[in-house]
């Protein structure tokens, strides 16, 4: 065997790595380098070296590892909030509004806490206040023991005493349970032997040091003539590279942009808006009134700082506030309310594409004309299969003297039947604030079943004649990710923002 000839195909690391194993039999664990390796990149040198049959792998050894949570960090430095309600207990009764104040701990925060101490027999909840029943701490001056032995290592479990272990047991980290403050993980430690091969070569690099190696010619070596006398590194043709992602557009990016170029396609000039806007373009100037359900805080998103607009046009604004007020010139009798100008003002984050819409028309567009957006918005709703807390919508107007709710119908019917790709669709009557008539488009999901694909309808003069439009227009928002379900081939609407590769990778694409 040409040891020789061997150590020269190896890279630089595993002749370090090789050189400085421990001992002839050894785990991955007891392998340290002066070149400062990480554990990651010793585990993957030795599998070179496995590779290339210089060790052997004789077996792999599962052991249970305990460390703490960021919650338990955060413990260590506060103090455990159960000793320090206990010593509060001592003064007697209190109610949980004036202990959370004093313990300085939110009540959504507290209400497990109390919930735990009261399983334990520690407190009870009585007439006028939590009670303290038990004065022991001993068990919570043992669990800050064991987070202060446990704040920069890990340790086995067997190394753990049964009591600390019965502590970790009931305060460990489980799925969904963030607040934990003990992580137990499972860790697979695997052995390994050095081969007779392997054994000649580590004694040759022992004796002889470790010969330089060039691995790639460069334009200097050729200037300087470096490359005279000296050593390369063979290459094996044979080794199969390691797979390489291909960066690429995420399907959903590549989605939106389909509809773009679609919707451009059929004559449409696409509009821009904001993301925060005044409710005034979010609602008021959609003729929904101040007081609608949808306008409070379970519904929309406010902006902490700043709370208000500094500028909305003056005249837009009393023109709208009248048509709140009385109709206006439009015919109508209004909502018959004091409008609120102050509120008009408070910034929101957009709740519906509808607010660039109505920025469209009281920037005097084209007539006959025809516009798109597509919307970033924001609703308060609970996650799920089909619903997020924020969306993209497809928001779009036609303006002409001769359109109608029939032209609209076959538009909703196309966007169903082309772009969400859904053989099945139906329109039910709905009501909306500032279209009349009004109707929800409904189409059919492969697996999901029937879903909500967004509203439609004819605006109604208190919203066009206000914002200086004197033509029918007809107008809907749809939900762009409930229709990218259907063509991407997905069933859960929150994998389209997955960080899971193979998620992604398995997405059909447009």
């Amino acid at each position: 065997m040409d040891v020789k000839k061997i150590g020269a195909k190896l890279s630089s690391r595993e002749s370090l790595l090789l050189k400085n194993l421990p001992k002839s039999s050894f785990s991955e664990t007891e392998v340290t380098s002066p070149g400062k390796l990480s554990s990651g990149e010793i585990t993957g040198t030795l599998g070179w070296l496995k590779t290339k049959d210089l060790i052997k792998e004789e077996k792999e050894v599962r052991r249970t590892l305990v460390s703490i949570t960021d919650r338990g960090k955060e413990l260590l430095e506060k103090g455990m909030p159960e000793l320090k309600i206990m010593d509060l207990l001592r003064q007697g009764k209190m109610d949980i509004g004036r202990l959370s104040h004093l313990v300085n701990i939110q009540k959504e925060e507290l209400n497990p806490i109390l919930s735990s101490m009261k399983k334990r027999n520690v407190i009870s909840f009585g007439k006028g206040g939590i009670i303290l029943k038990l004065e022991e701490k001993e068990e919570y001056e043992k669990t800050e023991g064991l987070l202060r032995k446990l704040r920069n290592s890990y340790l086995r479990v067997e190394d753990l005493s049964g009591e600390e272990r019965k502590i970790v047991s009931m305060m460990s980290r489980k799925r969904g349970k963030e607040k934990e403050i003990f992580r137990v993980r499972e860790e697979v430690v695997r052995h390994y032997r050095l081969t007779p091969q392997g054994a000649a070569l580590q004694n040759y690099l022992l004796k002889e040091g470790i010969e330089e190696t060039i691995s790639a010619l460069t334009a200097e070596m050729l200037e300087n003539e470096f490359w005279r006398n000296r050593d390369f590194k063979e290459y094996n043709i044979k080794i199969i590279p390691p797979p390489q992602q291909m960066g690429r557009r995420h399907p959903y990016a590549l989605f939106l942009s389909w509809i773009r170029r679609k919707l451009m396609a059929m004559g449409f000039k696409e509009m821009k808006g904001n993301i925060v806007e005044p409710e005034f373009w979010n609602n008021d100037a959609l003729f929904m009134p101040q007081d609608h359900p949808a306008r409070e805080m379970h519904d929309v998103y406010f902006v902490k700082e700043p709370k208000t607009a500094t500028e909305l046009p003056g005249d837009l604004v009393d023109r709208v506030a009248q048509t709140h007020i009385n109709g206006w010139q439009t015919g109508s009798t209004g909502w018959g309310y004091k409008f609120d100008k102050e509120r008009t003002r408070r910034l929101v984050l957009r709740s519906q594409g509808t607010a660039i819409s109505a920025r469209m028309l009281a920037s005097k567009p084209e007539i006959p004309g025809k516009y798109f957006a597509i919307a970033r918005c924001f609703r308060y709703d609970r996650v799920d299969a089909t619903h997020a807390p924020d969306f993209y919508q497809i928001e779009g107007i036609v303006l002409s003297q001769d359109i109608n709710l029939r032209h609209l119908l076959e538009l909703l019917r196309l966007f169903a039947l082309d772009i969400a790709g859904s053989e099945e669709i139906k329109f039910v009557p709905y009501y909306f604030p500032f279209t009349e008539p009004s109707i929800e488009v409904q189409f059919k999901h492969p697996r999901l079943g029937w879903m909500e694909l967004g509203g439609a309808g004819m605006f109604r003069k208190e919203v066009t004649l206000p914002l200086g439009i004197d033509v029918p227009v007809i107008a809907w928002g749809l939900g762009l990710d409930r229709m990218a379900m259907v063509t991407l081939g997905i069933r859960d609407i929150r994998d389209l923002f997955t960080s899971d590769l193979g998620k992604i990778q398995r997405m059909k694409s447009k």
